[in-house]
Protein backbone atom coordinates (compact mmCIF):
# COMPACT_ATOMS: atom_id res chain seq x y z
CA UNK A 1 0.00 0.00 0.00
CA UNK A 2 2.84 2.48 1.26
CA UNK A 3 4.29 1.99 -2.70
CA UNK A 4 0.69 2.82 -3.99
CA UNK A 5 0.89 5.90 -2.10
CA UNK A 6 4.55 6.92 -2.69
CA UNK A 7 3.65 6.30 -6.58
CA UNK A 8 0.60 8.14 -7.05
CA UNK A 9 2.17 10.97 -5.14
CA UNK A 10 5.53 10.91 -7.50
CA UNK A 11 2.87 10.90 -10.70
CA UNK A 12 1.23 13.90 -9.08
CA UNK A 13 4.11 15.98 -8.31
CA UNK A 14 5.29 15.12 -12.07
CA UNK A 15 1.97 16.14 -13.58
CA UNK A 16 2.08 19.47 -11.55
CA UNK A 17 5.87 20.46 -12.99
CA UNK A 18 5.11 19.26 -16.13
CA UNK A 19 1.82 21.43 -16.16
CA UNK A 20 4.12 24.54 -14.93
CA UNK A 21 6.73 23.97 -17.52
CA UNK A 22 4.42 24.01 -20.53
CA UNK A 23 2.58 27.47 -18.77
CA UNK A 24 2.22 30.42 -21.48
CA UNK A 25 3.02 33.50 -21.11
CA UNK A 26 1.01 35.04 -24.36
CA UNK A 27 0.17 34.66 -27.76
CA UNK A 28 1.09 35.53 -31.07
CA UNK A 29 -1.59 35.68 -33.88
CA UNK A 30 0.35 35.50 -37.54
CA UNK A 31 -2.17 37.89 -40.17
CA UNK A 32 -0.88 38.39 -43.60
CA UNK A 33 -2.04 39.07 -47.53
CA UNK A 34 -1.78 36.73 -50.29
CA UNK A 35 -2.68 38.94 -53.57
CA UNK A 36 -3.60 37.37 -56.50
CA UNK A 37 -2.26 40.16 -58.52
CA UNK A 38 1.18 40.68 -58.81
CA UNK A 39 3.40 42.67 -60.82
CA UNK A 40 5.57 41.78 -63.98
CA UNK A 41 9.55 42.35 -62.86
CA UNK A 42 12.15 43.45 -65.10
CA UNK A 43 15.81 44.14 -63.94
CA UNK A 44 17.17 46.30 -66.44
CA UNK A 45 14.97 46.18 -68.52
CA UNK A 46 15.69 42.96 -69.27
CA UNK A 47 13.73 39.80 -67.36
CA UNK A 48 13.08 39.31 -63.23
CA UNK A 49 17.15 37.67 -63.35
CA UNK A 50 19.57 40.34 -64.52
CA UNK A 51 23.05 41.00 -64.35
CA UNK A 52 24.91 44.36 -63.31
CA UNK A 53 27.98 44.48 -64.84
CA UNK A 54 30.44 47.06 -62.94
CA UNK A 55 33.13 48.49 -64.95
CA UNK A 56 36.78 47.09 -65.01
CA UNK A 57 38.96 49.03 -62.45
CA UNK A 58 42.39 48.78 -61.36
CA UNK A 59 43.39 47.18 -58.02
CA UNK A 60 44.67 50.52 -56.95
CA UNK A 61 41.22 51.77 -56.37
CA UNK A 62 40.89 49.72 -53.91
CA UNK A 63 44.08 50.07 -51.87
CA UNK A 64 43.22 49.73 -48.24
CA UNK A 65 40.21 48.56 -46.67
CA UNK A 66 36.76 50.57 -46.90
CA UNK A 67 37.90 52.16 -50.45
CA UNK A 68 34.85 52.15 -52.57
CA UNK A 69 34.66 52.16 -56.60
CA UNK A 70 33.05 51.71 -59.71
CA UNK A 71 29.42 52.53 -58.90
CA UNK A 72 27.36 51.17 -61.66
CA UNK A 73 23.13 51.63 -61.32
CA UNK A 74 20.53 49.22 -61.96
CA UNK A 75 16.78 49.12 -61.58
CA UNK A 76 13.70 46.92 -60.50
CA UNK A 77 10.84 48.09 -62.97
CA UNK A 78 7.51 47.03 -61.80
CA UNK A 79 4.55 47.05 -64.72
CA UNK A 80 1.16 45.82 -65.11
CA UNK A 81 0.12 46.43 -60.78
CA UNK A 82 -3.23 45.85 -60.46
CA UNK A 83 -5.68 45.27 -57.40
CA UNK A 84 -6.88 47.23 -54.46
CA UNK A 85 -3.45 45.88 -52.08
CA UNK A 86 -1.20 47.09 -54.30
CA UNK A 87 0.00 50.38 -53.10
CA UNK A 88 3.57 50.63 -52.46
CA UNK A 89 6.35 48.25 -53.27
CA UNK A 90 9.72 47.19 -52.24
CA UNK A 91 12.93 44.71 -52.62
CA UNK A 92 13.81 42.46 -50.18
CA UNK A 93 17.41 41.28 -50.77
CA UNK A 94 17.58 37.86 -48.79
CA UNK A 95 20.27 36.11 -46.99
CA UNK A 96 21.91 33.53 -49.36
CA UNK A 97 25.72 31.87 -49.65
CA UNK A 98 27.11 35.13 -51.06
CA UNK A 99 25.80 37.41 -48.42
CA UNK A 100 28.60 38.38 -45.27
CA UNK A 101 26.04 38.34 -42.31
CA UNK A 102 27.83 41.00 -40.31
CA UNK A 103 28.29 43.40 -43.32
CA UNK A 104 24.80 42.73 -45.38
CA UNK A 105 27.34 42.97 -48.67
CA UNK A 106 28.04 40.43 -51.31
CA UNK A 107 30.84 37.53 -50.57
CA UNK A 108 32.56 37.28 -54.07
CA UNK A 109 33.42 33.48 -55.32
CA UNK A 110 36.45 32.22 -54.61
CA UNK A 111 38.85 30.22 -56.94
CA UNK A 112 41.45 30.21 -59.35
CA UNK A 113 41.94 34.09 -61.39
CA UNK A 114 39.48 35.22 -59.00
CA UNK A 115 39.84 38.63 -57.31
CA UNK A 116 40.63 38.57 -53.37
CA UNK A 117 39.74 40.71 -50.25
CA UNK A 118 36.75 42.61 -52.36
CA UNK A 119 32.91 42.47 -51.72
CA UNK A 120 30.13 43.87 -53.24
CA UNK A 121 27.91 46.72 -51.72
CA UNK A 122 24.55 47.54 -53.07
CA UNK A 123 23.20 51.11 -52.69
CA UNK A 124 19.76 52.04 -52.46
CA UNK A 125 18.40 55.05 -54.55
CA UNK A 126 20.03 58.01 -52.55
CA UNK A 127 23.31 56.06 -52.25
CA UNK A 128 22.87 54.92 -48.99
CA UNK A 129 24.06 50.76 -48.01
CA UNK A 130 21.80 48.09 -47.91
CA UNK A 131 22.08 45.53 -45.61
CA UNK A 132 20.82 42.19 -47.92
CA UNK A 133 19.38 39.74 -45.45
CA UNK A 134 18.72 42.35 -42.61
CA UNK A 135 15.43 42.89 -41.28
CA UNK A 136 15.87 46.43 -42.08
CA UNK A 137 17.76 47.01 -45.23
CA UNK A 138 17.72 50.89 -45.39
CA UNK A 139 15.07 50.44 -48.62
CA UNK A 140 13.04 53.17 -49.35
CA UNK A 141 9.49 51.59 -50.86
CA UNK A 142 8.08 53.27 -54.20
CA UNK A 143 4.51 53.99 -55.16
CA UNK A 144 2.82 51.56 -57.33
CA UNK A 145 -0.21 53.07 -57.22
CA UNK A 146 -0.73 54.22 -61.18
CA UNK A 147 -0.33 50.59 -62.03
CA UNK A 148 3.66 50.96 -62.34
CA UNK A 149 6.74 51.98 -60.66
CA UNK A 150 10.64 51.29 -60.84
CA UNK A 151 12.92 51.23 -58.03
CA UNK A 152 16.32 52.70 -58.55
CA UNK A 153 19.32 50.86 -57.10
CA UNK A 154 23.96 50.93 -57.45
CA UNK A 155 26.50 48.29 -56.77
CA UNK A 156 30.18 48.66 -56.80
CA UNK A 157 33.35 47.12 -55.64
CA UNK A 158 34.06 47.48 -51.54
CA UNK A 159 38.01 46.57 -50.78
CA UNK A 160 37.79 44.31 -47.22
CA UNK A 161 41.65 44.85 -47.42
CA UNK A 162 43.89 46.00 -50.36
CA UNK A 163 42.24 44.10 -53.44
CA UNK A 164 44.02 41.53 -55.30
CA UNK A 165 43.29 41.78 -58.73
CA UNK A 166 41.10 39.01 -60.53
CA UNK A 167 37.94 38.28 -61.52
CA UNK A 168 34.77 38.80 -59.19
CA UNK A 169 31.27 37.39 -59.51
CA UNK A 170 28.60 36.99 -57.27
CA UNK A 171 24.80 37.42 -56.79
CA UNK A 172 22.07 37.78 -54.43
CA UNK A 173 18.16 36.74 -54.21
CA UNK A 174 15.25 39.20 -54.28
CA UNK A 175 12.02 39.59 -53.50
CA UNK A 176 9.60 42.28 -54.09
CA UNK A 177 7.26 43.04 -51.36
CA UNK A 178 4.36 44.66 -51.71
CA UNK A 179 2.83 47.20 -48.67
Amino acid sequence: MKTNTAGSLLIGVLALVCGAANAFDGTITVHGNITANACAIKVNNGTADGVVTLPTISSAALSQAGKTAGQTPFSISLSGCTGATLNNARTYFEFGSMVDAATGRLNTAAGAGTAENVQIELLNADLAPIRAGAVIQNDTPVSIASGAGVMNYSARYFATNAVVPGTVSTFVNYTVVYD
